[in-house]
């Protein structure tokens, strides 16, 4: 029998003072007990709509129901059949823009936590289940994957089950790409990505660490080695500025910068060989879930965090979640606020962010409300640290260092319908073809371009 409860079972996550004082996780998890209850506020459509708001298609109302039985591995074998990186995918998907988005029990009160259930499951599979090497023969064809971010990763997990040799090269010293570098350790704790490699690597998938490709080697290098296609996942890291006076001062950092010294080289700590100085006061512009994962960090390693952003909390783009996490640890919001000019001392440190106060008019391309700068507004917030979070564009090296490899002038590579560049048998997909986007969305890219390499290297 379903529960018709109108409200979804909270997620249970750990109290804001004390949160906010470290980088251990926030959100706790659902018990084997609440987990049931949620998935019994499944009706199980016969049309699932929820189903059709999910970039990778996870069989959703089969995976629910084996938990409502209480079926919990056989749960996993259903999301992972469509989801390689499960216990990423339910921490940091915005399901409420997805899935949840459809849920017809969405309509008179709170959708199904799809999301919840979905982390629930991985976890209680890593919890009781040691990854097992699965035996796959091997077609004899060679693909190299360039990055180890979630469109990379997928692809290489979608390969290796068809009996690809995959190699993975990443240009740091740990692999997972976005998911180690960019979302804070308190949002995606470190080991749960360090445990979905881990199923990759049981499939098979081979990683190499602190290869740039473009630099240590081309994709040229990599076919004269015997790969037979390529798939470009390098992402979109290369951080946008606003171009304002003072942008260049002792004490301005980019989103990209700021959170891969937090979370990759562990700057907070003391003992860190790449110790990040301690703001006292700092801005972060922008409005994302990245500025929410930066103004988090920073209010973590003793700041007084103030998001700055130039239209109202209604076009905040964060996920809502992250917003309420971020208030109630005590992140300050100006909103409806567009810094103008940063300001520095003598020396040329940061001293404070110039701002104008902005009203909204009518909806621009994007359908949001543009902002106009009011009249006479100008204000100042003091700070002495200001981090940029508007944006990344996509990393261009492999661009620069690849002929017959087109680009459209944001720098996204161009693809076909099938996931190939302009250069035969090279493939790309998620942020480096459409720049900064969703996990979720980087990996349906990753798992288009494997089926597009399959059917190339099949017909070939």
């Amino acid at each position: 029998m379903s529960n018709m409860q109108k409200e979804k079972n909270p997620m249970p996550s750990r109290n804001p003072s004390e949160r906010s004082k470290d980088f251990g996780e926030v959100a706790l998890g659902y018990t084997e007990e609440q987990a049931i209850s949620e998935a019994e506020r499944c009706l199980n459509c016969k049309n699932r709509p929820c189903c059709d708001g999910c970039p990778v298609r996870v069989r959703i109302p089969e995976f629910i129901e084996e938990v409502r039985k209480g079926e919990f591995e056989k749960a996993y074998e259903i999301l992972t059949s469509r989801n390689g990186l499960p216990a990423i995918c339910g921490r940091v998907c915005p399901q409420e823009k997805q899935c949840e988005s459809k849920c017809v029990r969405g309509i008179k009160g709170m959708p199904v936590g799809i999301g919840y259930l979905e982390r629930f499951v991985a976890d209680w599979h890593n919890a009781h289940c040691e990854p097992k090497k699965t035996e796959i023969p091997s077609n004899g064809k060679r693909v190299a994957i360039v990055g180890s971010g979630p469109s990379s990763l997928t692809c290489a997990g979608e390969l290796a089950k068809l009996g690809y040799e995959v190699t993975v090269f990443e240009a740091l010293h740990v692999a997972g790409g976005v998911l180690v570098y960019g979302i804070p350790e308190f949002r995606l704790p470190k080991a749960v990505v360090a445990r979905e490699i881990e199923n990759l690597s049981a499939l098979g998938v081979k990683i190499e660490k602190n290869v740039v490709i473009g630099k240590t080697i081309s994709i040229d290098d990599l076919f004269e080695e015997g790969f037979e296609s390529v798939f470009v996942g390098s992402g979109a890291g290369l951080p946008k500025f606003m171009g304002i006076k003072g942008e260049n001062c002792n004490g301005v950092y980019s989103a990209n910068e700021f959170l891969t010294r937090i979370n990759l080289m562990k700057g907070y700590r003391e003992d860190s060989a790449t110790p990040i100085p301690r703001p006292k006061k700092a801005v972060i512009v922008g409005g994302g879930n990245v500025a929410m994962d930066a103004a988090r960090s920073a209010l973590r390693i003793g700041a007084e965090s103030t998001v700055v952003y130039r239209r109202s909390e209604a076009e905040l783009p964060a996920r809502k979640e992250e917003i309420e996490h971020a208030k109630e640890e005590g992140v300050i919001f100006r909103l409806l606020s567009n810094p103008k000019e940063i300001i520095a001392d003598e020396n040329g440190n940061v001293k404070g962010v110039r701002c104008a106060e902005m009203v909204l008019g009518e909806p621009d391309a994007s359908g949001r409300r543009r902002p106009i700068e009011k009249e006479n507004s100008s204000f100042v917030i003091e700070a002495d640290a200001v981090i940029m979070s508007i944006g990344n564009s996509p990393n261009p090296l492999i661009k620069s260092t690849t002929s017959g490899l087109a680009t459209e002038a944001r720098g996204g590579i161009i693809i076909d319908e099938n996931g190939m560049t302009t250069r035969e048998g090279v493939f790309a997909g998620g942020d480096a073809v459409t720049g900064a986007a969703t996990v979720i969305l980087a990996m349906g890219a990753g798992k288009a371009a494997a089926k597009g390499i399959h059917e190339y290297l099949s017909n070939k």
